[in-house]
Protein backbone atom coordinates (compact mmCIF):
# COMPACT_ATOMS: atom_id res chain seq x y z
CA UNK A 1 0.00 0.00 0.00
CA UNK A 2 1.18 3.68 -0.78
CA UNK A 3 1.54 6.78 1.19
CA UNK A 4 -0.67 9.49 0.34
CA UNK A 5 1.79 12.63 0.66
CA UNK A 6 -0.77 15.76 0.36
CA UNK A 7 1.29 18.93 -0.50
CA UNK A 8 0.49 22.57 0.96
CA UNK A 9 -0.92 23.75 -1.66
CA UNK A 10 -3.64 20.34 -2.21
CA UNK A 11 -4.33 21.10 1.51
CA UNK A 12 -5.68 24.33 1.15
CA UNK A 13 -8.02 23.66 -2.27
CA UNK A 14 -9.17 20.72 0.12
CA UNK A 15 -10.06 22.84 2.83
CA UNK A 16 -12.05 25.08 0.11
CA UNK A 17 -13.84 22.20 -0.92
CA UNK A 18 -14.95 21.14 2.76
CA UNK A 19 -16.09 25.03 3.34
CA UNK A 20 -19.62 24.88 4.43
CA UNK A 21 -21.88 27.78 6.48
CA UNK A 22 -25.45 27.09 6.92
CA UNK A 23 -25.77 24.23 4.29
CA UNK A 24 -24.23 25.94 1.87
CA UNK A 25 -20.95 24.55 0.28
CA UNK A 26 -18.56 26.40 -2.74
CA UNK A 27 -19.58 25.49 -6.51
CA UNK A 28 -16.28 22.74 -6.53
CA UNK A 29 -16.75 23.71 -10.61
CA UNK A 30 -15.60 27.05 -9.87
CA UNK A 31 -12.99 26.43 -7.53
CA UNK A 32 -11.94 24.54 -9.96
CA UNK A 33 -11.42 26.61 -12.90
CA UNK A 34 -10.48 29.40 -10.27
CA UNK A 35 -7.51 27.42 -8.56
CA UNK A 36 -5.69 26.64 -12.00
CA UNK A 37 -4.71 29.62 -12.91
CA UNK A 38 -1.23 31.44 -11.31
CA UNK A 39 -2.43 33.19 -8.38
CA UNK A 40 -5.78 31.49 -8.09
CA UNK A 41 -5.59 29.64 -4.67
CA UNK A 42 -3.93 32.85 -2.81
CA UNK A 43 -7.15 34.90 -4.34
CA UNK A 44 -9.62 32.69 -3.11
CA UNK A 45 -8.20 32.48 0.32
CA UNK A 46 -8.55 36.38 0.12
CA UNK A 47 -12.17 36.37 -0.49
CA UNK A 48 -11.85 37.11 -3.63
CA UNK A 49 -12.99 34.98 -7.20
CA UNK A 50 -12.12 36.66 -10.41
CA UNK A 51 -14.86 35.09 -12.15
CA UNK A 52 -18.32 37.14 -13.27
CA UNK A 53 -21.28 34.81 -12.26
CA UNK A 54 -23.79 34.68 -9.65
CA UNK A 55 -21.61 31.46 -8.83
CA UNK A 56 -18.81 34.14 -7.72
CA UNK A 57 -21.01 36.05 -5.96
CA UNK A 58 -22.29 33.21 -3.87
CA UNK A 59 -18.84 31.99 -3.53
CA UNK A 60 -17.55 35.73 -2.13
CA UNK A 61 -20.64 35.49 0.50
CA UNK A 62 -19.40 31.98 1.79
CA UNK A 63 -15.87 32.78 1.54
CA UNK A 64 -16.08 35.47 3.63
CA UNK A 65 -18.22 34.26 6.29
CA UNK A 66 -16.21 30.86 6.75
CA UNK A 67 -12.45 31.55 6.44
CA UNK A 68 -11.98 32.88 10.01
CA UNK A 69 -11.69 29.60 10.99
CA UNK A 70 -11.75 26.57 9.46
CA UNK A 71 -11.17 23.96 12.09
CA UNK A 72 -13.85 21.89 11.16
CA UNK A 73 -12.67 21.76 7.54
CA UNK A 74 -9.57 20.44 9.05
CA UNK A 75 -11.07 17.85 10.92
CA UNK A 76 -12.77 16.67 7.42
CA UNK A 77 -10.12 17.37 5.19
CA UNK A 78 -8.21 14.63 7.99
CA UNK A 79 -10.12 12.04 7.97
CA UNK A 80 -11.15 11.76 4.25
CA UNK A 81 -7.03 11.64 3.56
CA UNK A 82 -6.47 9.32 6.49
CA UNK A 83 -9.69 6.99 4.84
CA UNK A 84 -8.15 7.49 1.37
CA UNK A 85 -4.40 6.59 2.34
CA UNK A 86 -5.62 2.78 4.10
CA UNK A 87 -6.73 2.33 0.42
CA UNK A 88 -3.30 2.96 -1.25
CA UNK A 89 -5.26 5.85 -2.99
CA UNK A 90 -3.35 9.05 -4.05
CA UNK A 91 -4.66 13.00 -4.63
CA UNK A 92 -4.33 14.69 -7.67
CA UNK A 93 -5.64 18.34 -7.75
CA UNK A 94 -5.93 20.97 -10.63
CA UNK A 95 -3.17 22.27 -9.11
CA UNK A 96 -0.89 19.36 -10.20
CA UNK A 97 0.93 18.75 -13.83
CA UNK A 98 -0.64 14.94 -13.53
CA UNK A 99 -3.91 16.33 -13.63
CA UNK A 100 -5.31 14.47 -16.76
CA UNK A 101 -5.42 17.18 -20.01
CA UNK A 102 -8.65 15.55 -21.01
CA UNK A 103 -10.44 17.09 -17.91
CA UNK A 104 -8.63 20.80 -18.43
CA UNK A 105 -11.17 21.00 -21.68
CA UNK A 106 -14.83 20.85 -19.88
CA UNK A 107 -15.94 23.82 -17.94
CA UNK A 108 -16.91 21.60 -15.24
CA UNK A 109 -13.97 19.75 -14.15
CA UNK A 110 -13.70 18.51 -10.56
CA UNK A 111 -11.20 19.97 -8.32
CA UNK A 112 -9.73 17.00 -7.52
CA UNK A 113 -9.36 13.00 -8.02
CA UNK A 114 -8.76 9.76 -5.44
CA UNK A 115 -6.64 7.44 -8.07
CA UNK A 116 -6.05 3.62 -6.99
CA UNK A 117 -3.62 2.61 -9.45
CA UNK A 118 -1.92 4.93 -11.94
CA UNK A 119 -2.80 7.95 -14.35
CA UNK A 120 -0.86 7.96 -17.33
CA UNK A 121 -0.02 10.03 -20.26
CA UNK A 122 -1.74 7.54 -22.34
CA UNK A 123 -4.81 7.95 -20.99
CA UNK A 124 -5.46 10.87 -22.93
CA UNK A 125 -6.48 8.70 -26.27
CA UNK A 126 -9.44 6.60 -24.41
CA UNK A 127 -13.17 6.41 -24.83
CA UNK A 128 -15.72 5.37 -22.89
CA UNK A 129 -17.60 2.98 -23.54
CA UNK A 130 -21.03 2.64 -21.76
CA UNK A 131 -24.59 1.89 -21.35
CA UNK A 132 -27.07 -0.08 -19.65
CA UNK A 133 -26.73 -1.82 -16.04
CA UNK A 134 -29.77 -3.82 -17.46
CA UNK A 135 -28.11 -5.70 -20.63
CA UNK A 136 -28.87 -7.98 -22.99
CA UNK A 137 -26.92 -10.93 -23.99
CA UNK A 138 -26.23 -9.15 -26.85
CA UNK A 139 -25.26 -5.91 -26.02
CA UNK A 140 -22.93 -7.68 -23.93
CA UNK A 141 -20.97 -9.28 -26.47
CA UNK A 142 -21.07 -5.94 -28.78
CA UNK A 143 -19.38 -4.22 -25.53
CA UNK A 144 -16.75 -6.40 -25.20
CA UNK A 145 -16.22 -6.77 -28.96
CA UNK A 146 -16.19 -2.76 -29.13
CA UNK A 147 -13.52 -3.22 -26.01
CA UNK A 148 -11.47 -5.67 -27.70
CA UNK A 149 -11.28 -3.35 -30.64
CA UNK A 150 -10.04 -0.57 -29.47
CA UNK A 151 -7.36 -2.48 -27.62
CA UNK A 152 -6.25 -3.12 -30.55
CA UNK A 153 -5.61 -0.36 -31.53
CA UNK A 154 -3.68 1.45 -28.28
CA UNK A 155 -7.09 2.84 -27.04
CA UNK A 156 -7.49 2.95 -23.52
CA UNK A 157 -10.89 2.08 -22.40
CA UNK A 158 -12.91 3.74 -19.65
CA UNK A 159 -16.05 3.02 -17.96
CA UNK A 160 -18.21 3.53 -14.84
CA UNK A 161 -17.52 0.14 -12.83
CA UNK A 162 -21.27 -0.40 -12.82
CA UNK A 163 -23.13 -3.91 -13.81
CA UNK A 164 -24.18 -4.70 -17.13
CA UNK A 165 -22.28 -2.61 -20.18
CA UNK A 166 -19.84 -1.22 -18.00
CA UNK A 167 -18.55 -4.75 -16.44
CA UNK A 168 -18.54 -6.15 -19.93
CA UNK A 169 -16.15 -3.74 -21.51
CA UNK A 170 -13.69 -3.39 -18.11
CA UNK A 171 -13.69 -7.16 -18.23
CA UNK A 172 -13.06 -7.75 -22.19
CA UNK A 173 -10.37 -5.11 -21.94
CA UNK A 174 -8.58 -6.68 -19.52
CA UNK A 175 -8.78 -10.22 -20.58
CA UNK A 176 -7.33 -8.36 -24.03
CA UNK A 177 -4.60 -7.24 -22.08
CA UNK A 178 -5.30 -3.42 -22.71
CA UNK A 179 -5.57 -0.51 -19.86
CA UNK A 180 -8.83 0.26 -18.61
CA UNK A 181 -10.10 2.98 -16.39
CA UNK A 182 -12.97 2.53 -14.03
CA UNK A 183 -14.50 6.17 -13.03
CA UNK A 184 -16.62 5.16 -9.64
CA UNK A 185 -20.09 7.21 -8.68
CA UNK A 186 -18.38 6.55 -5.12
CA UNK A 187 -15.79 7.87 -2.23
CA UNK A 188 -12.47 6.03 -2.67
CA UNK A 189 -12.79 4.21 0.73
CA UNK A 190 -16.16 3.73 0.45
CA UNK A 191 -17.72 0.14 -0.13
CA UNK A 192 -17.64 -0.93 -3.97
CA UNK A 193 -21.05 -0.19 -5.12
CA UNK A 194 -22.12 -2.69 -6.49
CA UNK A 195 -20.54 -4.82 -4.13
CA UNK A 196 -19.87 -7.82 -6.64
CA UNK A 197 -17.78 -5.44 -8.91
CA UNK A 198 -14.91 -5.48 -5.90
CA UNK A 199 -12.91 -7.87 -7.45
CA UNK A 200 -13.16 -6.06 -10.91
CA UNK A 201 -12.12 -2.85 -9.52
CA UNK A 202 -9.04 -4.84 -7.75
CA UNK A 203 -8.11 -6.71 -10.69
CA UNK A 204 -7.75 -3.38 -12.86
CA UNK A 205 -5.38 -1.98 -10.41
CA UNK A 206 -3.66 -5.40 -10.21
CA UNK A 207 -3.21 -5.35 -13.99
CA UNK A 208 -2.11 -1.81 -14.61
CA UNK A 209 -5.19 0.53 -15.14
CA UNK A 210 -6.97 2.72 -12.72
CA UNK A 211 -10.11 3.21 -10.45
CA UNK A 212 -10.56 7.17 -10.17
CA UNK A 213 -13.32 8.87 -7.58
CA UNK A 214 -14.01 12.79 -7.58
CA UNK A 215 -15.57 12.25 -4.28
CA UNK A 216 -14.59 12.75 -0.62
CA UNK A 217 -12.48 9.26 0.52
CA UNK A 218 -15.83 8.06 2.58
CA UNK A 219 -19.24 9.16 0.52
CA UNK A 220 -21.57 6.61 -0.52
CA UNK A 221 -23.60 6.42 -3.54
CA UNK A 222 -26.48 8.58 -4.11
CA UNK A 223 -28.60 9.46 -6.92
CA UNK A 224 -26.71 12.80 -8.04
CA UNK A 225 -22.96 11.03 -7.18
CA UNK A 226 -23.26 9.19 -11.03
CA UNK A 227 -24.25 11.65 -13.05
CA UNK A 228 -21.75 13.63 -12.22
CA UNK A 229 -19.72 11.03 -12.75
CA UNK A 230 -20.77 10.35 -15.89
CA UNK A 231 -19.95 14.04 -16.43
CA UNK A 232 -16.04 13.26 -15.42
CA UNK A 233 -16.22 10.29 -17.52
CA UNK A 234 -16.91 12.28 -20.24
CA UNK A 235 -14.34 14.65 -19.92
CA UNK A 236 -11.71 12.40 -19.31
CA UNK A 237 -12.14 10.52 -23.10
CA UNK A 238 -12.19 11.84 -26.09
CA UNK A 239 -15.60 10.35 -26.75
CA UNK A 240 -18.65 7.93 -25.44
CA UNK A 241 -19.31 5.07 -27.20
CA UNK A 242 -22.59 4.32 -25.80
CA UNK A 243 -23.80 0.17 -26.39
CA UNK A 244 -27.61 -0.50 -25.28
CA UNK A 245 -29.07 2.60 -22.94
CA UNK A 246 -33.14 3.50 -22.13
CA UNK A 247 -34.22 6.69 -22.53
CA UNK A 248 -33.56 7.03 -18.36
CA UNK A 249 -30.29 5.55 -18.86
CA UNK A 250 -27.30 7.94 -17.49
CA UNK A 251 -25.35 6.34 -20.68
CA UNK A 252 -27.87 8.60 -22.13
CA UNK A 253 -27.09 11.39 -20.15
CA UNK A 254 -23.33 10.59 -20.43
CA UNK A 255 -23.75 10.84 -24.73
CA UNK A 256 -25.69 14.55 -24.50
CA UNK A 257 -23.07 15.82 -22.12
CA UNK A 258 -20.01 14.31 -24.55
CA UNK A 259 -21.49 16.61 -27.23
CA UNK A 260 -21.99 19.70 -24.94
CA UNK A 261 -18.18 19.00 -23.99
CA UNK A 262 -17.50 19.10 -27.92
CA UNK A 263 -16.55 15.38 -27.11
CA UNK A 264 -17.62 12.29 -29.56
CA UNK A 265 -20.98 11.14 -28.85
CA UNK A 266 -20.79 7.44 -30.66
CA UNK A 267 -23.88 5.59 -30.72
CA UNK A 268 -24.00 1.94 -32.01
CA UNK A 269 -26.42 1.50 -34.83
CA UNK A 270 -28.41 -1.05 -33.12
CA UNK A 271 -29.26 1.79 -30.32
CA UNK A 272 -30.24 3.92 -33.12
CA UNK A 273 -32.25 1.46 -34.17
CA UNK A 274 -34.37 0.60 -31.18
CA UNK A 275 -34.30 3.98 -29.02
CA UNK A 276 -35.60 7.55 -30.97
CA UNK A 277 -34.07 9.44 -28.29
CA UNK A 278 -30.30 7.46 -29.98
CA UNK A 279 -32.09 8.29 -33.70
CA UNK A 280 -32.92 11.89 -32.55
CA UNK A 281 -29.47 13.01 -31.49
CA UNK A 282 -28.41 11.63 -35.04
CA UNK A 283 -30.60 13.75 -36.83
CA UNK A 284 -29.28 16.92 -34.83
CA UNK A 285 -26.02 15.90 -35.45
CA UNK A 286 -24.84 15.99 -32.12
CA UNK A 287 -24.11 12.13 -32.93
CA UNK A 288 -22.30 9.68 -35.05
CA UNK A 289 -23.73 6.45 -35.79
CA UNK A 290 -21.57 3.09 -35.27
CA UNK A 291 -21.83 -0.04 -38.21
CA UNK A 292 -18.03 -0.84 -37.45
CA UNK A 293 -14.76 -0.12 -35.23
CA UNK A 294 -13.55 2.39 -37.72
CA UNK A 295 -15.95 4.62 -37.02
CA UNK A 296 -14.90 5.06 -33.68
CA UNK A 297 -11.26 5.18 -34.41
CA UNK A 298 -11.81 8.11 -37.08
CA UNK A 299 -10.63 11.23 -35.89
CA UNK A 300 -9.17 10.29 -32.39
CA UNK A 301 -6.36 12.28 -31.17
CA UNK A 302 -3.01 11.15 -30.14
CA UNK A 303 -2.30 11.72 -26.90
CA UNK A 304 -0.27 14.47 -27.01
CA UNK A 305 -2.33 16.40 -29.34
CA UNK A 306 -4.90 16.21 -26.40
CA UNK A 307 -1.89 17.36 -23.81
CA UNK A 308 -1.01 20.43 -25.80
CA UNK A 309 -5.21 21.28 -26.33
CA UNK A 310 -5.25 21.31 -22.62
CA UNK A 311 -2.61 23.43 -21.96
CA UNK A 312 -4.49 25.80 -24.67
CA UNK A 313 -7.56 25.21 -22.80
CA UNK A 314 -6.02 26.56 -19.69
CA UNK A 315 -4.44 29.04 -21.30
CA UNK A 316 -7.05 30.68 -23.12
CA UNK A 317 -9.29 30.25 -19.42
CA UNK A 318 -6.70 31.95 -18.01
CA UNK A 319 -6.65 34.64 -20.37
CA UNK A 320 -10.48 35.39 -19.96
CA UNK A 321 -10.01 35.36 -15.85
Amino acid sequence: MTTTTITDEQHRLLLLCALRHEGETLDWKLLARVAQRPGGLDELYRGRVPERSKAAVKAEELLGATLGSLQDEEERVAAETEAAERTGARLVTVLDDDYPANLRLIPDLPPFLWVRGSLEDRDARSVAVVGTREVSEGGRRRAARMARGLVEHSVVVTSGLARGVDTAAHTATLDAGGRTVAVIGTGIAAPMYPAENGSLAARIVAEGGAVVSQFWPTSGPARWTFPRRNVTMSGLTQGTVVIEASRTSGAKMQARTASEHGKRAFLLRSLVDAQPWAAKMLEEGRATVVDELSDVLEGLAGAEQMRKAGEQRQQLALAIL
